[in-house]
């Protein structure tokens, strides 16, 4: 190797060992769940959500459930429901469908997530499923963590 060649090695060595632990921080820092409202729809029974869980988490969850808020078209609380997403294993994506008897969609202006009563898994901290939290939607109704 000549003397430029080994430069150039060391040079490109010691900018990967420096970028190597700051891109595991930054996976470790984005790491949680996603919760994306996909569709809302009326039923027979009053108005599904569809939605989108992923978990990026290092932990597979074995239940999970969250304590939904729908807000009305005035930006008052029409109902509160605790929703049981089941299991989400690490680094999957799952869909789940919810029917809301006696909900009308088109009152349903947005939802909040208000808390994750039940968030179990091996090494998983009751907090992990609100910490780190990421929301979306692509329906026409907004939904905040």
């Amino acid at each position: 190797m000549t003397h430029f060649s080994r430069f150039a090695f060391s040079c490109a060595f010691a900018v990967l060992s420096l970028a190597g632990p700051a891109g595991a921080q930054d996976a470790a820092a984005s790491a949680g769940l996603t919760i994306e409202l996909n569709e809302i729809v009326p039923s027979e029974k009053g108005c599904k959500l569809t939605f989108v869980a992923g978990n990026e988490l290092q932990k597979s969850l074995s239940k999970v459930s969250f304590e939904f808020v729908l807000f009305d078209q005035k930006g008052l609380v029409e109902r509160m429901a605790v929703l049981d997403f089941r299991d989400l294993p690490a680094g999957k994506t799952k869909v789940r469908q919810f029917d809301l008897p006696g909900t009308k969609c088109e009152t349903v202006k947005s939802l909040l997530i208000n808390d994750a009563p039940a968030c179990v898994g091996d090494g998983v901290d009751k907090g992990d499923c609100m910490t780190g939290l990421k929301t979306g939607s692509k329906a026409a109704v907004e939904l905040k963590g």
